[in-house]
């Protein structure tokens, strides 16, 4: 008597998302950045509670005294502990990463989006502005205006950022949009009545989300450096507040004679820029699909 085997049922497809997961896990490069990343935010924010020390507090009993004990990194000129400081600037520096970053590709692929949508008028007003912008020396123009928005605080600072950090992103969103906008599904949904804004919602911005996630990612590198850099010259956060920037600027003329007071803020700074540039990197090729079908 012979049994009837049932056939094996067909594996079922691999979604998206998580051939873009398989694909990431098995960049090396890419998984050590994410690590190196979700390791230096659990220290920026969880730093703080693990030392009794704050940022601002001085310890008159230790004047530049070297790492030990009771000063895990040691303190500074005025007796500061190093640990705390770096901790907080290294906390100010990756939320102002973030928040320029955000802000800066959400406004890009709205403006790009809209100008390679629309066309037209639109199209020529837009970017006329991001043509505009270019033009504006950045650092220049951050430099000259940020020390009369001190009163609006660290977040004047990300406003400013922010204007000047994705005039590029939208031109590259526009020239997308504009292939996107003749696909045959933005025509039907044109062609149903759909409203042009929830067809860009829907259908034009999910089409460029890969390209908008890695460009995130990059930002929030670029976006640290750039804070770094004014921050150092003094046009960034401000006193009492630390920053990266500011603690590499006033731990320079010691990073001989005292380097702990520079190389911890300088070293985290190194391995985070590092760190986003192959997330980056895993990002892009975990995204790319020309290389999707490598990956099954």
């Amino acid at each position: 008597m012979t049994t009837a085997t049932r056939p094996a049922p067909a594996a079922a497809p691999t979604g998206r998302s998580a051939l873009v997961l398989r694909r990431f896990l098995r960049n090396g490069s890419a998984l050590t950045g994410a690590v190196v990343l979700v390791l230096l935010f659990l220290l920026a924010f969880l730093g703080p509670y693990l030392t009794p020390w704050s940022y601002s507090h001085i310890d008159y009993g230790a004047l530049r005294s070297a790492p030990g004990p009771d000063h895990w990194w040691g303190t500074n000129r005025i007796g500061q502990d190093v640990f705390a400081q770096t901790v907080r600037g290294l906390q100010k520096s990756l939320i102002i990463g973030l928040l320029v970053a955000v802000l800066a590709t959400g406004l890009a692929s709205l403006v790009g989006a809209c100008a390679g949508y629309f066309g037209g008028w639109t199209d020529r007003l837009l970017m006329f502005c991001v043509d505009l912008l270019l033009v504006f020396p950045s650092f220049l123009v951050i430099a000259i205006v940020s020390p009369r928005l001190r009163s609006g605080g660290w977040f004047a600072f990300v406003a400013l950022l922010t204007v000047f950090a994705w005039m590029i992103t939208a031109r590259v969103v526009r020239s997308m949009t504009l292939s996107l906008k003749e696909r045959e599904f933005v025509r039907a949904a044109r062609y149903m009545g759909v409203g042009p804004f929830r067809i860009i919602w829907r259908h034009v911005l999910p089409n460029v989300a890969s390209f908008l996630v890695i460009d995130a990612t990059i930002q929030v590198g670029g976006a640290v450096m750039s804070e770094t850099a004014l921050s150092y010259f003094g046009f960034g956060v401000q006193p009492p507040d630390v920053s990266l920037g500011t603690l590499i600027a006033s731990g320079t003329g010691a990073a001989i004679t005292y380097p702990w007071m520079f190389f911890f803020a300088a070293g985290l700074l190194v391995v985070f820029v590092l760190a986003v540039n192959l997330v980056g990197d895993g990002l892009r090729d975990a995204l790319d699909p020309t290389a999707e079908g490598a990956a099954r």
